[in-house]
């Protein structure tokens, strides 16, 4: 069976300190015990509250699109099980991650720990609303769909930051890459077609800047 590194690899993704994190990210500690047999399978795996965490190759593509180099300071919204949260540690220098749900919250935080990442902090919050004691942020990474970027987590974002989320569509999400120029948040390209759980808070239908 190939490897998650290696189908990552084959699909286009070649920067090396990504594939050496996900190499070096063992998923079966960031899946429920139950699901601990299909971790190194490309596939969406469920953690509760009606939510999965997704495949290795998105959470990839959407990671690789943020080109970190390892002096960032990364927003993440949605946390989940944390196996997205792992491989920015690896990638970045420090990492925030909002999670709503507090049960989701502490597996994270116990899953971070068995795997050694200390450069995290998990905060239970509306995700939407980001975190503006620690902002401005090099990189914001959202794993909820919404029509748009909510204002706050473009406000937050640093200036020539970058910005991965998935805008909701009709037939599916839209996984699109902005930058921030000028003050003002500005659309680069879609990345991939997806399907995400609906992005919940404050801010979810208010427009980006």
């Amino acid at each position: 069976m190939r490897t998650l590194a290696e189908i990552i690899r084959q699909m286009g993704m070649t920067d090396p300190r990504l594939l050496a994190a996900v190499a070096a990210t063992p998923r079966e500690i960031f899946v429920p015990p139950r699901s601990a047999g299909r971790a190194q399978l490309d596939e969406p795996i469920p953690i509760g509250h009606g939510q999965p965490t997704s495949q290795p190759s998105l959470v990839a593509q959407m990671i690789d699109a943020l080109r970190l180099t390892g002096t960032e300071t990364v927003l993440e919204i949605g946390t989940g099980y944390g196996y997205q949260t792992a491989l920015l540690a690896h990638l970045a220098h420090r990492v925030h991650s909002v999670e709503r749900h507090p049960d989701l919250a502490a597996h994270a935080r116990t899953n971070l720990a068995a795997a050694g990442v200390t450069n995290v902090e998990v905060q239970v919050a509306d995700g939407t609303a980001g975190l503006p004691a620690h902002a401005p942020f090099d990189a914001v990474v959202v794993s909820a769909a919404a029509p748009t970027v909510p204002g706050p987590l473009a406000g937050q974002l640093a200036e020539g930051g970058r910005l991965v989320m998935p805008i909701s569509g009709d037939i599916a999400d839209i996984v699109t890459l902005y930058t921030k120029r000028q003050g003002r948040l500005v659309r680069v390209r879609p990345l991939t077609p997806a399907q995400f759980v609906p992005l919940v808070g404050k801010y979810a239908g208010t427009a980006d800047l």
